[in-house]
């Protein structure tokens, strides 16, 4: 079957959120872990989402996996790509969002891509290119102090700027308000000053839609997940799609865990509204580095607790913890340990019945999943805006939520187990 979209994401929980949202609009989607091969089976699938691990790998090392991805789709008949990154638009001043995108235009031979991380029912919107957090812009949020892309600047056009080597310029909300016609007419005076990027505002749903008319035809848009949903209403009008059932929630017998690497005030949150009720465990970066037992001695804990309630495993812990944990180990070792111990807990967990598990944190979802070896995730229901369950494609594979550090009320871990049972 040929794939009408391909999309390639920057981590697994964004991957996710996009997968959902094409789901939501009526999609066939099948996510892939990592970049496919010869022997991947998509199914039936409308769109593929090939989940990376690329947010904030080396630039070299993502744009090779990244070239490779889209080699993949183009050879599944794609004729349009959306690059996925967070609606934070996590990076560092080096990148890796720009020089990824430099690398998808030149082998799409394209001269122009959409910029638009906007996703409202989020909180996530933009005007006049700058990008908000609810009411806040972007570095007066909680990114500022993300432990590994802190986000120090709102401009949009200014950091894809210095990220690309293309140019950035702006498509106000003056355009968007005024319909596809209009956005198309200040995408050619764009293009005739030599601008390769399009940094389009966006503040609800309705420019979303919008938006996504304006880019049929185009082979390349980047974004976040909510630029994509208008896109299916594109491929329904030329009568490539039907509408979809909405999907069933995955079976998944056996007992339910919540394992959280993020250092979001989101997720820190979430942990603090259920700690006081369910079985709670903080994971400890200094007895990981001294190589104590701490993945037994956690499945242990895990298995001594009532069967019946979800257990809380966390390594989370608030900016000034991070702070001092990175100097004594260095900032990207720090978060390995934790991720790879987390990966090791959820493997044992697994593998002693726990078949629900929600995973808090986009790079710990992306070592969650790779240590259990899921290769392909079918999407379920929406648990919140972002955030759906999902299952693996395998036998007897467990059922899995991967949810954004940012994402989800305060509530969401409740949230999430009781959308199991509706």
């Amino acid at each position: 079957m040929t794939v009408l979209l391909g999309a390639i994401a920057d981590d697994f929980t964004g991957a996710t959120d996009l997968a959902n949202t094409l789901v939501q609009n009526g999609m066939r989607v099948t996510q892939i872990i990592g970049v496919p091969d010869e022997n991947t089976d998509i199914g039936q699938a409308e769109a593929v989402v090939i989940a990376l691990k690329s947010r904030t790998a080396p630039v070299a090392q993502a744009v090779q996996q990244t070239v490779q991805a889209l080699d993949w789709l183009l050879a599944q008949g794609a004729a349009q790509i959306l690059f996925k990154y967070c609606s934070t638009f996590d990076s560092t001043a080096e990148g890796n969002i720009g020089p990824v995108a430099d690398a998808l235009r030149t082998r799409l031979g394209t001269d122009f891509a959409f910029v638009c991380p906007a996703f409202p029912a989020n909180g996530r919107t933009i005007y006049q290119g700058h990008l908000f957090v609810g009411d806040r812009l972007l570095f007066e949020s909680s990114m500022r102090d993300h432990p590994l892309t802190p986000m120090r600047d709102a401009d949009l056009v200014r950091m894809m700027n210095a990220q690309s080597d293309g140019r950035a310029g702006l498509i106000p909300l003056s355009d968007v308000a005024a319909g596809p016609s209009a956005i198309a007419a200040r995408v050619a005076q764009l293009k005739a000053d030599g601008i390769c990027y399009g940094v389009v505002d966006a503040v609800s749903n309705e420019d979303l839609r919008v938006i996504g008319i304006a880019a049929a035809g185009h082979k390349l848009i980047t974004g976040g997940s909510g630029v994509a949903i208008g896109l299916p209403d594109n491929l329904r009008r030329e009568g490539l799609i039907c509408p979809a059932s909405l999907p069933e929630p995955p079976e998944a017998p056996g007992r339910a865990a919540v394992l959280a690497g993020s250092c979001s005030a989101a997720t820190r949150r979430q942990i603090a509204h259920v700690a006081q009720d369910w079985p709670t465990r903080k994971l400890d970066v200094d007895s990981i580095a001294n190589g104590d037992p701490v993945t037994a001695e956690t499945v242990e804990w895990a298995l001594s607790q009532p069967a019946d309630m979800p257990i809380l495993i966390f390594g989370s812990a608030d900016p000034e913890e991070v702070r001092a944990t990175q100097e004594r180990y260095g900032k990207l070792q720090a978060g390995l340990m934790m991720e790879e111990t987390l990966g090791e807990i959820a493997v044992a967990l697994r593998d002693e019945g726990f078949g629900r598990l929600v995973v808090a944190g986009g790079e710990t979802s992306g070592a969650v999943v790779s240590a259990l070896g899921i290769t392909a995730l079918r999407i379920g229901p929406e648990i919140a805006p972002g955030v759906p369950w999902t299952q693996a494609l395998a036998p007897s594979g467990p059922a899995l939520a991967l949810k954004s550090g940012n994402f989800g009320q305060d509530d969401f871990f409740r949230r999430a187990f009781a959308a199991m049972l509706s």
